[in-house]
């Protein structure tokens, strides 16, 4: 039952995609920039699918750190290509620091930057982290949510990898606090995997770590927030997320309201 389920939301997710990304294209090219709520809506079509097609639910603690608007640097644990969906229905203007590569896939890559998106080449060095700096401040300018995964690629529930020091670089040139998130994504939605295993998928979104901290306290504090999360079982741990439970997508209660 589970692969076949597995079967039928891969089928609704690769065809829905590139089809909703060929409306947008078409809708940019009569002047109509809709980019942002037809992302909005593609996201929460993903997470109907993987609630009612595969079992799997979305619990989000921490709702009250997220911020209703402005600019804001989410520092977010990467394990699944959940990851760069969820936010879309979670945040009003998110801005997804990517890699490169992803600008290159058909149709949807050619909404990376029209979507307020982030592209990295993560092969070009110093420079890379220059341009990084330059397109993060662009986007607090415009009022967006920076979404980046410090440690660089998906990592495996359970696996450890260097956290990258873009973070601490960004947070520095912006000024903004850093809001730590954790996720156990990878257990129902793994790296290039088939198989959607039914269950919750947890998101523990924690108090804001100041600006001004400096680069080894920054990553040590994000890193320490993930691992409590984590040990914990996602529930609260020493009231660094609030408890307050949500399900998505009949439910955005306690989360701000995009608009």
């Amino acid at each position: 039952m589970t692969l076949l389920r597995a079967t039928a939301f891969n089928l609704m997710f690769f065809i829905a995609t590139p089809l909703i990304a060929a409306s947008v294209l078409l809708m940019r090219a009569l002047g109509w920039d809709h980019t942002m709520q037809v992302g909005r809506f593609w996201s929460r079509l993903v997470l109907a699918a993987l609630r009612h097609v595969c079992g799997i639910h979305v619990v989000i603690t921490g709702t009250e750190h997220l911020p209703p608007g402005g600019p804001a640097l989410l520092a977010c644990q990467h394990q699944s290509a959940f990851d760069t969906v969820v936010w879309f229905g979670l945040l009003p203007k998110p801005s997804y620091v990517v890699k490169q590569e992803l600008t290159r896939i058909p149709l949807y890559g050619a909404l990376m930057r029209p979507a307020g998106m982030i592209p990295v080449d993560r092969t070009a060095g110093a420079a890379a982290l220059r341009g990084l700096v330059h397109d993060t401040v662009a986007a607090k300018a415009a009022g967006r949510q920076i979404v980046i995964f410090p440690e660089g690629t998906r990592v495996a529930p359970g696996h450890r990898v260097a956290l990258q020091p873009g973070i601490a670089a960004i947070a520095t040139r912006l000024g903004l606090p850093v809001i730590p998130v954790a996720t156990d994504s990878g257990l129902r939605w793994g790296r290039r995997a088939y198989r959607k295993n039914p269950g919750p998928i947890h998101i523990a979104v924690g108090r804001p770590i100041p600006p001004g901290t400096r680069r080894t306290e920054l990553l040590a504090a994000i890193e320490t927030f993930w691992r409590q999360q984590e040990a914990a079982g996602f529930r609260p741990v020493d009231n660094s997320v609030e408890d307050c439970a949500v399900l998505l997508p009949e439910s955005l209660n306690g989360a701000p309201q995009p608009t």
